[in-house]
């Protein structure tokens, strides 16, 4: 029997050259207790926290595999709800950098996240078409709202009423009751999808904003207010009462309607409209903690910030508009700072970062770039890379610039100006580097000054490809222009200097019949690759040009291509999805493997060995052994097109590029890699992918379950089944030890440890946001005997909270079951009294706590004379004030 070949396994590094992704927004956050300095910015699978004053990244979020789509800070600035591409919710805690609370309930990407005032509960709305509100505190889901028939846009609580407000791509905008978790109002007057809308002055006005260039502002009234406020009248009939107008809009179609149950919460009147300068879609609306200013984009480049006026300043003047932002913003975030200056951070379209300042107040204000974040990042797609003789730079170049990394650090340390690169190589020495452009250019740069040394017009089209000789003494190029040009290394006169500087200088030029898309050179220098446009790949004698063979097969152009350290073998890469492995000495193809499900976008060889790496639109990285034809593992990362890869001198560092903006650094590790378990892993994740049903309110009728079946929920549901099973089976041991001895008159032996004690230490164990999913996929027959145990448990005061939890989620899915088994009604009964009892004993307790709490505090304010908890208690005062004005309307009109 042979020894198995052994691999070692790659694992992603790092990533780096982005500095934010264009699916998410961009959000302010409060660090080290100074709002206004920090952001929060999605960056694929993570989230970065960038420094706005210092232009350095300070901390980062590490997320799950899917790509970030939205962001969320929490009210008292300590935590971020980060929203995922697979419908996945995340709470990461700014103080650590953990995410301690993963929320699985939609099967859609999030679009939408929002906290209440308070910051206990957190609205989550997606593409599935359904808005679920979260219990952060206890982590866990509370109730699905579904009634939209498109994707959730927004989602807003109320400050003073357990509403809340949802807007979809379904035209309509929704109101839902969440005492009751039923929609009690649809807005239909908007004729296009609603894309946004904000709350003012103190929830009493709604903005929207949809597809066309107009904002709609409505009125809300609420019932109790209506009724204070009006007049008594003598008894009318009702299409002349006043306050009970339908909310559509009338004047596009939509006639004003009668009293309905819907108007009986409260009343939307359409107060006017906002017409914004751009004609697209609104992309995203905000508005201000102050509810002062209200800020809106679309589509374009231009940001329009509205002040919103009292009633004295309306009287003066309408609204003022401004223009902001340089290029296409994907997201925005404004903060009002004490000293009375508006904030604007802006996420751009192009990976860049700028913020903005301005003074409302001011005569004439005009917005002040304060700061910009440009040094992380190339502005559009990397198309090349290229490492270091060393292994210690990394070389990145894209449309209009070249940036040198450090590997270690990941910092940039040399950022240049360039044309649309697409190629490139460090020059042997690593102080030069050469560029190859879109038209047809050489460039080559100078990496201790930055600066362009030389410009080399070298082809009529564009310059596809780059290989640097064996010798080190030159390189080959091939162009659209249907040639192939050889170059040599020299040394020039510099004219700003007595020194020399290096030069290159066309040797040879290869003549052919079709666009050549990629070069290659062997080894030893003998023989040189070229791929043409017609799909074959061409080999040719260095020394003398002749035609050596023709590798022809694939069914689209060969777009990549690499020889093997040895010589012995030529792997080629094609849109075609294909890769070939072929033999240099007859050009037979060894074997042809199906690599990606896209075109491979580039190949490369890892050096002193037949393994090589193959990239692809597809998002992957697949790594393949040239000798057995077999797929080693496949590095998973990017979310959108991969444009090249570089395999570092070494082996040990791969760097790849992608549409996504970002640059990913994947490491070889120790850690030997079979094949057998990596195949086995790949079917594991596949079968959780499919299996993993959704259990919502679409097969249960109800909008109570919120959550969804995963991996982890089934593991725990299995815990609990194997603790109740050796709960069985230790009580049956116990009561035959207890009649073995009772039969030979002997004591039986006492043990400390119950056997329900293990069961208890199972449900604590499980995370608050997975319980009623475990409970959910339990089998009934499990119900009977946890019941006891719950009532056991109870009656020992143990976890009372956690168990009524669990015991109130039984009693609700397993109704029926549970009422028509006759064995079970001594169980509830005891249950009913237990729980009662118990659960008074809880709120007393909490009861007692409170008022000590009180006193406490009213101990420490007579002491110092500061008043504690002053947000909380302005809301009561509040409300006292409009009970009061209330009541003086009521005196007055009778």
């Amino acid at each position: 029997m042979g020894l198995t070949k052994q691999y070692l396994r790659y694992v992603a590094s790092a990533v780096f050259g982005l500095i934010g992704s264009q699916k998410g927004n961009i959000v302010f956050v409060t660090l080290r207790g100074e709002k206004g300095r920090y952001v929060a910015v999605p960056a694929c699978e993570h989230v970065f926290i960038w420094d706005l004053r210092k232009g350095e990244k300070i901390l980062i979020l590490q997320g799950l595999k899917q790509e970030v789509t939205c962001l969320c800070p929490s009210p008292d600035g300590l935590h971020l709800a980060v929203g995922y591409e697979d419908g996945s919710i995340r709470i990461f805690s700014l103080l650590s950098g953990e995410g301690n609370v993963t929320f699985n309930g939609h099967k859609a990407a999030i679009t939408s996240l929002k906290y209440d005032q308070l910051g206990g509960r957190l609205a989550s709305g997606s593409k599935d078409t359904d808005t679920i509100v979260w219990d952060v505190i206890n982590e866990s889901g509370l109730y699905r709202l579904k009634g939209h028939k498109d994707a959730i846009t927004q989602a807003l609580f109320l400050r003073e009423k357990n509403l809340l407000v949802t807007s979809g791509k379904d035209t309509m905008v929704k109101w839902w009751d969440l005492d009751t978790q039923h929609c009690f109002k649809t807005m239909v007057g908007h004729r296009t999808e609603v894309w946004g809308l904000v709350l003012v002055s103190e929830d009493k006005r709604l903005i929207t904003g949809a597809s066309d260039s107009e904002l709609r502002a409505w009125d809300i009234a609420y019932l109790q207010e209506v009724e204070d406020v009006e007049e008594p009248e003598p008894k009318k009939s009702k299409a002349s009462s006043p306050g009970i107008q339908d909310t559509h809009e009338p004047e596009e179609g939509t006639p004003e309607t009668d009293e309905t149950p819907e108007d009986r919460i409260l009343t939307c009147r359409k107060a006017g409209s906002i017409m914004r300068e751009g004609r697209d879609r609104v992309v995203n609306l905000a508005v201000d903690r102050t509810g002062r200013i209200l800020a809106c984009h679309g589509t374009d480049s231009v940001l329009e910030v509205f002040c919103i006026l009292s009633k004295a300043e309306v009287q003066k003047k309408m609204d003022k508009k401004m223009k902001k932002a340089r290029k296409k913003a994907k997201s925005f975030d404004l903060i009002h700072s004490p000293q009375g200056e508006l904030k604007a951070v802006f996420l751009l379209q192009n990976n860049l970062v700028e913020s903005y300042s301005l003074h409302p107040s001011a005569p004439a204000p005009q917005p002040v770039r304060t700061s910009r974040i440009t040094i992380g990042g190339h502005r559009s797609d990397v198309r090349t890379l290229s490492f270091s003789s060393d292994n210690i730079a990394v070389l990145s170049a894209a449309a209009d610039s070249v940036k040198i990394w450090n590997r270690a650090t990941l910092q940039c340390i040399r950022t240049m100006t360039c044309e649309y690169a697409l190629c490139s190589f460090f020059v042997p020495g690593d102080r030069q580097v050469v560029i190859g452009t879109k038209t047809g250019k050489l460039q080559l740069y100078d990496l201790a000054s930055g600066n362009l040394l030389e410009t080399i017009d070298a082809h009529d089209g564009a310059l596809w490809s780059l290989s640097l000789s064996p010798d080190q003494r030159g390189f080959v190029t091939g162009g659209a222009d249907k040639s192939v040009k050889f170059w040599d290394f020299e040394l020039v006169k510099d004219e700003n200097s007595t020194q020399k500087r290096l030069s290159v200088k066309q040797t040879r030029t290869l003549q052919l019949d079709e666009d050549v898309l990629c070069v290659s050179y062997s080894p030893n220098q003998k023989l040189l690759a070229v791929s043409l446009l017609d799909c074959t790949v061409k080999i040719f004698y260095v020394d003398t040009l002749k035609f050596f063979l023709s590798l022809y097969g694939h069914k689209l152009p060969v777009i990549c291509m690499d020889i093997s350290y040895d010589g012995a073998l030529i792997a080629t890469g094609s849109a075609d999805r294909n890769v070939k492995i072929w033999g240099l000495d007859f050009g037979d193809c060894h074997k042809s493997l199906f690599a990606h499900d896209d075109s491979v976008m580039y190949l490369q060889f890892v050096p002193k060995s037949h393994l090589f790496f193959t990239a692809g639109k597809d998002h992957k990285i697949k790594q393949w052994d040239a000798d057995k034809f077999e797929h080693i593992q496949t590095l998973e990362g990017h979310h959108q097109e991969i444009w090249c890869l570089a395999v570092s001198p070494s082996g040990d560092y791969v760097v790849s590029s992608s549409h996504d903006k970002s640059l990913r650094l994947w490491e070889r590790t120790r850690e030997p890699l079979i094949l057998e378990e990596e195949r086995e892993m790949v079917r594991t994740r596949a079968y959780t992918e499919c299996a993993g049903g959704w259990v919502s309110g679409e097969t249960q009728g109800d909008n109570y379950f919120t959550g969804k079946k995963t991996i982890e929920t089934v593991k725990a549901a299995e815990r609990i089944m194997e603790a109740v099973e050796l709960y069985r089976e230790e009580t049956a041991k116990r009561k035959e030890h207890k009649a073995i001895c009772k039969a030979a008159g002997k004591e039986a032996l006492t043990l400390p440890l119950q056997p329900s004690a293990y069961v208890l230490e199972i449900f604590k164990g499980i995370k608050s946001s997975e319980l009623e999913e475990s409970l959910l996929v339990l089998p009934f027959s499990y119900v009977p005997d946890i019941l006891k145990l719950f009532n056991e448990f109870i009656q020992l005061g143990s976890d009372i909270e956690l168990l009524c939890r669990c015991l109130f989620f039984l009693l609700r899915i397993h109704f029926g079951q549970i009422t028509s088994n006759q064995m079970l009604v001594p169980v509830i009964e005891k249950l009913k009294e237990t729980t009662i009892s118990k659960v008074s004993q809880v709120r007393d307790v909490i009861g007692f706590n409170m008022a000590g709490l009180e006193y406490l505090k009213r101990e420490c304010e007579a002491k110092s004379e500061v008043m504690f908890f002053a947000d909380a208690t302005s809301q009561l005062e509040e409300k006292k004030r409009k009970r009061k004005k209330r009541e003086k309307l009521i005196l007055t009109y009778t």
